[in-house]
C-alpha cells in the first residue's frame, strides 16, 4: 500500500542524461552522434525544453543500456511534478491576493465570515463580505475616520471594519433623523457625561434621534477610534473603544457627532487622508467636541485659578461644577500637558462594561 507521500524533488530526464554522460566521459555532441540526432535536439532534452517521446526513449535505452519504460516513466513523473508545482504556485498567488484584500484570519476568528472547505468558497465568502463581485474590484466605501495620525494603518483591515459597520447598521432600526432635533438634544446627551453608569443611556438616545450607534472593536493595525458614515440617509456613529477610557469615549463620540451636525462630507475611503481639506474637517470636529465637553471659558478660569497644582480634590470639584465626569476633565488636562499623563489615572474609568450589550465582538487586540 502506498504511503501517499510525494518526493520534494523529482529529477528531470535531462539531469539523469547529464549524469550518464559524466559517467561515460561523453559530451552531448557524442550522444547526438550515437543516437543520430541533431546536437540541438539533445541540448533541448537535457535542458527540459523538449520532452522525451517514445522514439527518444527507445534511443536513450539503447545508448545507455536501460529500459525504454525507465525514460518514459521518468519523463511522466517529472512533468507531473512540474504541473503540481505550477498549480501550487497559482494557489499561493490566489491566497496572497485574497489575504491582501481582507484580513481573512481575523474575519474567520470573529466569525464575520464562515470557514470554507476550499479556496474557491473562501474567496466567494470574502467577496460577499466586501460586497464585490471579484477581488479585482474595490469596495464602495465612504467614511470620516478618527484614527492615530502617526500610524501607518493596514487599509484592508480598515475596509473590513467599515464593511462590518455597514452590515450591522442594516439590521438596526432607528427613528427619523433630523439635524436640528439632534442639535437640540445635545444637552440631553451631554447630561449623560456626568457618570460612567449614565453611558448606558447613550445608544438608545442616539437611536431615538435616528442615528445608528455601533461598537465594533478595532482590527489589528487599523488604529481607529471611531467613524461616521451614512446608511439610507441615517448617520452611523461607530466606535472601537480602542482606548477603553471615559475621556476617550466621550471625545470620540462627540467628534463623530460633530461630523454629522457640521454636515462634513464623507471622504472617499481610499483618498489621501493627508489632504488639507481632510485636516480642516478633522480639526473642526475636534474643536466642536472639546467645546461641547468643557466650555472654553470654564476651562480657562479653572486652569488660571488652579495651575500649577491640579490636585484630585480640585479636579473633582470642578467636574461637579460643570456636571462632567472627573475623568473627562483629567483627560483634557492630560491632553493639554497640564497634568503628567501618569498622574491620577484612576479617574479614567473604563466604559466598556456599560456598553457591553452593544459590543459586536469580544477580544479587541491592542495595537496602540
Amino acid at each position: 500500500m502506498g504511503t501517499g507521500l510525494r518526493p520534494a524533488r523529482v529529477p528531470s530526464p535531462g539531469r539523469i542524461i547529464r549524469r550518464e554522460l559524466e559517467a561515460r566521459g561523453w559530451s552531448q555532441s557524442d550522444l547526438a552522434e550515437i543516437m543520430g540526432r541533431p546536437p540541438q535536439a539533445i541540448s533541448q532534452i537535457v535542458q527540459g525544453r523538449k520532452q522525451v517521446t517514445a522514439e527518444t526513449a527507445l534511443q536513450l535505452a539503447a545508448a545507455f543500456g536501460t529500459s525504454e519504460e525507465f525514460w518514459i516513466n521518468l519523463e511522466t513523473r517529472y512533468r507531473l511534478h512540474r504541473k503540481r508545482q505550477e498549480s501550487n504556485q497559482a494557489e499561493i498567488v490566489r491566497k496572497s491576493k485574497l489575504y491582501a484584500a481582507a484580513p481573512v484570519t481575523e474575519l474567520l476568528r470573529r466569525q464575520w465570515i464562515h470557514s470554507a472547505n476550499s479556496l474557491d468558497e473562501l474567496e466567494r465568502r470574502v467577496c460577499a463580505f466586501l460586497e464585490i463581485a471579484s477581488l479585482d474590484e474595490q469596495p464602495a466605501l465612504a467614511a470620516n475616520f478618527r484614527q492615530a495620525g502617526h500610524r501607518d494603518p493596514e487599509i484592508a483591515a480598515q475596509v473590513a471594519w467599515v464593511q462590518r459597520i455597514k452590515q450591522l447598521a442594516r439590521d438596526q432600526t432607528v427613528g427619523p433623523f433630523d439635524s436640528e432635533r439632534t442639535q437640540s438634544a445635545l444637552p440631553s446627551l451631554l447630561a449623560l457625561a456626568r457618570s460612567e453608569q449614565a453611558i448606558a443611556g447613550v445608544p438608545s438616545l442616539l437611536k431615538g434621534l435616528g442615528i445608528h450607534f455601533l461598537v465594533v472593536p478595532h482590527l489589528p493595525h487599523t488604529y481607529l477610534d471611531g467613524a461616521t458614515m451614512l446608511s439610507n440617509g441615517h448617520p452611523i456613529v461607530a466606535l472601537t473603544l480602542r482606548y477603553n477610557r471615559i475621556d476617550n469615549f466621550w471625545f470620540t463620540l462627540l467628534h463623530e457627532i460633530a461630523h454629522v451636525l457640521a454636515r462634513h462630507p464623507a471622504r472617499l475611503y481610499l483618498d489621501n487622508l493627508d489632504e488639507p481639506e481632510s485636516n480642516d474637517i478633522e480639526a473642526e470636529a475636534n474643536q466642536m467636541a472639546r467645546d461641547w465637553l468643557i466650555a472654553p471659558g470654564a476651562l480657562e478660569g479653572f486652569v488660571l485659578a488652579t495651575r500649577p497644582y491640579f490636585s484630585r480634590a480640585k479636579i473633582l470639584a470642578f467636574a461637579q461644577r460643570i456636571d462632567r465626569h472627573p475623568g473627562i476633565v483629567l483627560g483634557r488636562l492630560h491632553h493639554e500637558d497640564l497634568v503628567p499623563h501618569k498622574n491620577l489615572r484612576a479617574l479614567l474609568v473604563k466604559v466598556r462594561p456599560h456598553l457591553e450589550p452593544w459590543v459586536d465582538n469580544p477580544g479587541p487586540t491592542n495595537d496602540h
